[in-house]
């Protein structure tokens, strides 16, 4: 399962790098594979480990702040496990204009 959340905490006007900077490092120590982006992380992994470990950056940007809103995009493939990498790796080749066999099946 590929997900994709963005926590937002609500109030103050303080920069947030300090706060993401302790989401991402509880991140890392699940063991989970994520990518940080500009706006969101991604990340991949089966069902309860994702989802617990949303719930984790959650709970932790609510510690320093009174209010905080998590949105989540999930996307789950029947025919099989699909990854990040192979997301991103699929538009890179379409955008280099080369033909591929190996297609994302989701």
């Amino acid at each position: 399962m590929l997900a994709e959340f963005s926590i937002y905490p609500l109030g103050g006007t303080r920069h947030l790098s300090k706060d993401i900077a302790q989401v991402v490092q509880s991140l890392g120590e699940t063991g989970l594979h994520f990518e940080l982006g500009p706006l969101s992380t991604a990340i991949e992994g089966d069902w309860d480990e994702v989802l617990q470990a949303i719930k984790e950056c959650h709970r932790k940007m609510v510690e320093a702040h009174d209010r905080v809103i998590t949105t989540i995009t999930i996307d789950e493939c029947k025919s099989g496990q699909h990854r990040l990498a192979e997301m991103v790796d699929s538009v890179k080749r379409e955008l280099a204009g080369q033909k591929h066999d190996a297609e994302i099946k989701c």
